[in-house]
């Protein structure tokens, strides 16, 4: 196939190559049938001045003008018949005709570049299905053309591209050829350059846009392949490949997108998720209650719809923490309690968050219900554990050994059953057993209390030798508990780096979403020392970050303090 483009200059081109012998008669006849041409005539200065622009950057042919005729139309049609002569060593001299449309002073681009289709399939036979119109709908990349085929000389399809000198520059060139012509544009509407700059500064000034998401979303909107597809009105949107009736949506305007709950794809409900197609009518259903979901974010495939959704989530969170904050603060008033950092380390945990913007958050949303805070705030630092943890014990074998000896029995069995009802459980300071340790308890006969150790704890191997009596022969068990926070202290060994501190607070805050309470780090002859203290779940978890610290760059040894 040929390739012929139309250049519309201060005039436009078009070039039949091929001698008028060799034309058919059925297009000898639609060149007399086009008529108001004048006879041909020698050319003047100024004719040959608009051929010489008209044909700049032709290449394989040389053309040399001998004659011209005119045609008044909306413009004026130049046909020069011409001398050709290709550059291609061994092909004959021919005759060819040259027609040069040169418009009327102010009509518009569009419609030159349609006025000289017009002409050229008065001449040539058009490809129906080979029509394609980009001025009308330009590409995302500024692209304008009319690009068609026709039935050439001696039945070879030739392609023709329509465009002005101005979508020429920016064919070649790209986006920055169009400010050259900026100022001289003709038409006050918006242009595909500048709606695409717009959302790029959009995405700017987004608040939740940061350096690697822009360069993500800029590729995005750069090398996407596009779709057309239209509003109830029939208003034609272009869209990338793969958006959603949710990217539509947004695409209107986000409070559309916000609010949207489902969608009408030609005319057939659809869910909001629903991929759309080229050529697809859509209307957006929304409702007054509906609010965007994280989740969207998965679903939506442009950078205006995303930076819409994680501007709304940002602002509700900020909202719920507002709310949370000002009805903590008034439940605080009611209990006649002031509300300080003591109390919020406090309550954090047992409302299962991490800091306490994600309390406020929760209480502002309705996750958190505070009815029960003043039973909260009563549970002290002791009694905390056990209110999520419980020790089970078998106390079978010493209930059957004290009946031997005491002599009330009914009496004893009831006060050790009021006990064991509730038994005061501490947990040992020289071991800090966690939940999840396998533990041994220890029986205070002073205070009547337990005290849990580890099952290898060097003191309960003391305390046993001694009062071996006191050390209670069934192992204390866990029971299943809820999420609660324990604290636990780790000791670090490595060789020091920049940034292994950074490392080792991100590994913790972020894989984990653990709270570090206390890091004691020194260096001395470039090795370093130290502990860290946070708060863990269970020992299970502990481990899982012992292991995860020891992949660090630099980390030696990790354990646990027994002290």
């Amino acid at each position: 196939m040929l390739k012929l483009t139309i250049a519309a200059l201060a005039a436009m081109l078009l070039t039949a190559c091929g001698s008028p012998e060799k034309r058919t008669e059925k297009q000898q006849e639609k060149t007399i049938l086009c008529g108001g041409y004048t006879g041909q005539r020698p050319l003047e200065a100024s004719d040959r001045e608009l051929f010489r622009r008209a044909t700049t950057g032709m290449t394989g042919v040389s053309y040399t003008p001998e004659s011209v005729a005119t045609q008044v139309v909306a413009g004026t049609n130049y046909r020069f018949i011409c001398t050709a002569k290709t550059t291609t060593p061994g092909l004959e001299t021919y005759e060819a005709e040259i027609i040069v449309f040169q418009p009327l002073p102010f009509p518009s681009e569009k419609t030159q570049c349609w006025q000289i289709f017009s002409t050229i399939t008065d001449i040539y036979t058009p490809k129906p299905d080979r029509l394609r119109d980009w001025i009308s709908m330009p590409k995302a990349n500024g692209y304008e053309a009319l690009h068609s085929t026709v039935m050439g000389p001696d039945g070879v399809w030739v392609e023709v591209q329509i465009r002005t000198q101005r979508m020429e520059e920016i064919a070649e060139r790209g986006f920055a050829a169009h400010w050259k012509y900026k100022n001289a544009s003709l038409s006050n509407n918006e242009d595909e350059l500048d709606r695409w700059l717009k959302k790029i500064r959009d995405a700017l000034n987004g608040p939740t846009e940061n350096a690697v998401d822009f360069l993500d979303n800029f590729k995005l909107s750069l090398y996407t392949s596009e779709i057309a597809v239209f509003t109830p009105k029939g208003e034609a949107r272009k869209m990338p490949y793969g958006a959603t009736a949710l990217d539509f949506a947004y695409d209107i305007h986000s409070k559309i997108g916000n609010s949207a709950i489902g969608a009408k794809i030609n005319h057939k409900i659809e869910p909001i998720t629903t991929q759309i197609n080229s050529g697809d009518q859509i209307e957006i259903i929304t409702a007054d209650n509906a609010r965007p979901k994280a989740e969207w974010l998965d679903i939506v495939t442009t950078t205006k719809a995303k930076q819409a959704i994680k501007s709304f989530l940002k602002r509700e969170r900020q909202n719920n923490i507002e709310r949370g904050m000002k009805m903590l603060e008034e439940r605080m008033q009611q209990l006649n309690t002031p509300l300080s950092g003591r109390v919020l380390r406090k309550i954090v945990p047992i409302y299962e968050s991490n800091n306490k913007e994600e309390l406020y958050s929760k209480i502002g949303a309705g996750i958190v219900d505070l009815k029960d805070l003043d039973k909260v705030l009563k549970v002290n630092a002791t009694s905390k554990i056990l209110k999520f943890w419980t020790l089970f014990i078998n106390k079978k074998e010493d209930e059957e050994g004290d009946d031997a000896e005491n002599p009330e029995p009914n009496k004893a069995k009831a006060e050790e059953s009021a006990t064991a009802s509730e038994p005061q459980f501490v947990m040992a300071e020289c071991c800090k057993p966690i939940p999840g340790d396998s533990v041994v308890g220890y029986k205070d006969p002073a205070s009547n209390r337990i005290i849990v150790h580890k099952s290898d704890c060097k003191e309960l191997d003391r305390l046993a030798a001694q009062f071996g009596r006191n050390i209670l022969k069934d192992e204390i068990k866990w029971s299943q508990h809820k999420a609660m926070s324990y604290l636990s202290t780790i000791e670090l060994r490595g060789i020091d780096r920049t940034g292994i501190l950074l490392d080792l607070a991100k590994t913790v805050s972020e894989d984990f979403s653990i709270n570090i309470r206390q890091i004691n780090i020194q260096t001395h002859d470039n090795i370093f020392e130290g502990t860290i203290s946070l708060y863990v779940k269970d020992a299970e978890g502990l481990h899982a970050i012992m292991d995860k610290i020891r992949k660090i760059k630099g980390i030696d040894t990790v354990k646990r303090n027994q002290d």
